[in-house]
């Protein structure tokens, strides 16, 4: 048995190639005979409220419902895009929702467990932009919103962050190592999982003069991306369509 992860699917409309391929794994026997089975952040493009009624959200409940009643933990960590997902949704998709900065003891090791983000602590505006819509006075005045209206709210912040990300110095864009350390540190780990840089890659380092490994998941833009950790074994892949 391993423990298997993915994050930054951006699952939209408008990929339906990427959300087959999302079916398709946890239907397969892999995710079905996992120790547990981790969603680290970033699950759709744009998650406008746990009332959405679009066909979309009901198809990913039914992919990781039936993965929860195979007998696999489903966890699933909030990320910039989906945020707004919350106990509702989580309850219907058979899903744990897990605080990002959850420490998890994951094949015998302690792994400090997060979306990613709040690691890009260079990226100033995003950090500042982030800080004002996690508040719950937020959260609570776009849930009110008519759906059509948050559909609408969302197709626009999407089209702001990409240009803005076009705009933007990718160094800026990505962790801070000192963040990095720091975080795992307080977190007394040796090992951190996260995505939303879409960099994926196994970085060992010293932390403290001691070996300290970070795993970076990747993004499904093109294509899947899973990382497997069977004990001693960590192998971060692709998946094909």
């Amino acid at each position: 048995m391993s423990t298997l992860f993915i994050a930054d699917l951006h699952l939209d409309e408008a990929r339906p190639d990427i959300t087959a391929l999302f079916e398709r794994f946890l239907a397969s026997d892999e995710a079905r005979t996992a120790r547990a089975f981790y969603i680290l952040g970033d699950l759709v493009e744009a998650w406008i409220g746990d009332d959405d009624d679009a066909e979309l959200p009901t198809r990913i409940a039914a992919a990781t419902r039936g993965l929860h009643d195979a007998g696999v933990p489903v966890y699933f960590m909030v990320g910039n895009r989906d945020f707004l997902l919350g106990p509702a949704f989580a309850a219907r998709a058979g899903m744990t929702l897990l605080d990002d900065g959850t420490v998890h003891d994951i094949e015998g090791e302690p792994t400090l467990l997060m979306h990613g983000d709040v690691l890009c602590t260079d990226d100033i505006e995003y950090q500042a932009v982030r800080a004002q819509v996690r508040t719950e006075a937020w959260k609570t005045q776009i849930l009110a919103m008519p759906l059509e209206a948050r559909r609408a709210f969302a197709a626009k912040a999407r089209s702001d962050s990409k240009s803005r990300t076009g705009q933007t110095d990718e160094t800026i864009m990505d962790v801070n190592q000192g963040a990095v350390e720091n975080a795992m540190r307080q977190a007394g780990v040796r090992r951190l999982v996260h995505g939303h840089t879409h960099r994926p890659a196994i970085h060992d380092f010293a932390l403290d003069g001691a070996s300290a490994q970070r795993i970076v998941l990747g993004d499904w833009y093109d294509h899947g991306s899973v990382l497997r950790i069977d004990g001693p074994s960590v192998e971060l892949r692709g998946l094909t369509r």
